[in-house]
């Protein structure tokens, strides 16, 4: 937490009611997003007879089911208040661990990822809404930044801990994994059934003040949705801030979870250790994400987002030379730069959102368009691997990032879009600094990095602000 400013009171501790939304939502987001299956799930798929074609189309279908998810859910978080909306999520997050465990075919995981993108979709953003309006309704919101960061640290280290088990225990029982995962998102719902209802302080609760705000926002929705369309129209720079971090996400999410298996399975590490690999790569991300200020100061936020992209693309292609603890030493140094990318990108896009436009919005067609490429290569690895040709899947995927950022600088670099930026109404350049994502944003440093304000920033720019999953 960031010291208080010469004469600002000092923070004071969380009231009761604070402290029972903060640990309610440390479990809560520890157990929905403990899914025990996520280091096995493609040898698993496999062991059912489904091929590598049909795994990676499922893939496919789950991101392109998010987009399109992602569309309705905030309307329904608006009209059904955050609170209504965790149960909701994790009573459908429970039933989808559970499809495979009824059914282990093309269909059963079909329905499994599509109940996932459901559930997922239902809860993301609803429960930082939920935090940052309970904690703002409790007078604490000086403690959001942290018990968000803790959130994040406390699911990751189980992750840590459990995903090492998932091999041993397959061999007591095959659907354990599954098993788990249903019982944890179980586990969710009792942490969302007990979390308090919202007061307010004009009168009334949070969640009577959502439903009826979501009858406006209904009629609204579209008119929204245009001006968070129009906005990305008129700002080249946050439309490039934006497809920057395509990159980093598609990387990220096709290498750790669709392609971290057949790399592991490649260069003959066993089913039984992909868990510790990935309990590994896990620490590595997390240490990276909580220590962004261990980047060096000499460089602007969007050249570290760059150079962090190819790190990514460099790792992918040199896993193509190594024997197999060269290839796990260098999943987690892709980790560790994903660990070190994801804060500073976020910041960026929040940074480059003018100050009127409608932030929840504009996060969540950056996430659209995320998954839409995801969607995309995900067909791609399919092929790819239905082929044998991993290797050179790793390649391409690095030249294409080289391709993809090389036309980012030289956008960057031509001076177009730094009149944009002043014309949107985001803050241009400090003097003396030659790069426009140099100059501090309100809530960070000198350095760019998050100084305790961005949590009001970033919290209160919308209902359903976007989370990372």
């Amino acid at each position: 937490m960031r010291r208080p400013r010469p004469g600002e009171p000092a923070a004071t501790g969380p009231t009761a009611t604070a402290r029972r939304i903060i640990r309610l939502n440390y479990g809560f987001q520890l157990l929905f997003n403990l899914l025990w299956w996520m280091p096995v799930f493609y040898a698993y798929q496999k062991a059912a007879g489904l091929s590598d074609g049909q795994i990676f189309g499922i893939q496919s279908i789950y991101y392109v089911a998010f987009c399109l998810f992602e569309i309705p859910t905030g309307l329904i978080a608006d009209r059904i208040g955050a609170r209504n909306c965790l149960r909701a999520g994790a009573v459908v997050m429970t039933a989808a661990n559970l499809a495979p465990v009824v059914s282990a075919s093309y269909t059963g995981f079909l329905v499994h990822f599509l109940a996932i993108a459901a559930g997922r979709s239902l809860t993301s953003g609803a429960a930082s809404a939920y935090l940052y309006d309970g904690l703002r309704a409790e007078k604490c919101d000086e403690h959001y930044l942290k018990a968000e960061g803790t959130a994040r640290a406390l699911g990751l280290a189980a992750k840590v801990v459990c995903w090492p088990l998932v091999g041993p225990l397959m061999t007591v029982a095959h659907a354990a994994p599954y098993v788990l995962s249903a019982a944890s998102a179980a586990g969710s719902l009792a942490c969302a059934v007990a979390l308090p209802r919202l007061a307010r302080a004009g009168g009334g609760t949070g969640e009577t003040a959502d439903r009826a705000n979501g009858g406006r926002r209904g009629g609204a929705f579209l008119r929204d949705a245009g001006s968070a369309l129009r906005c990305v129209a008129s700002s080249p720079w946050l439309a490039l801030v934006m497809v920057q971090g395509v990159a980093i996400f598609t990387l990220s999410r096709i290498c750790q979870v669709n392609l971290f298996q057949p790399i592991l399975l490649d260069h003959g590490i066993g089913e039984a250790s992909h868990g510790g690999v990935m309990a590994a790569m896990t620490v590595a991300e997390a240490v990276a994400s909580a220590r962004p200020q261990w980047l060096s100061r000499r460089l602007p936020p969007v050249a570290w987002v760059s150079l962090l992209s190819l790190a990514l693309a460099g790792t992918l292609a040199a896993m193509t030379f190594g024997g197999p603890w060269a290839v796990v030493a260098l999943l987690c140094l892709f980790a560790a730069a994903t660990g070190f990318a994801y804060p500073v990108q976020r910041k960026l896009v929040n940074d480059a959102i003018p100050a009127n436009a409608p932030r929840a919005t504009l996060l969540s067609v950056e996430s659209i368009v995320d998954r839409a490429v995801c969607a995309l290569a995900a067909i791609a690895v399919g092929a790819y691997l239905s082929a044998g040709r991993l290797d050179a899947l790793l390649w391409h995927s690095a030249l294409a990032t080289a391709v993809l950022l090389g036309a980012f600088q030289l956008l960057l670099r031509s001076g177009v879009v730094e009149r944009d930026r002043a014309g949107a109404g985001i803050p241009a350049a400090d003097p003396g600094t030659s790069d426009p994502t140099a100059r501090a944003a309100p809530g960070a440093d000198a350095d760019g990095h998050d100084t305790g304000d961005t949590a009001r920033l970033t919290g209160g720019g919308g209902r359903r602000p976007r989370s990372d999953t």
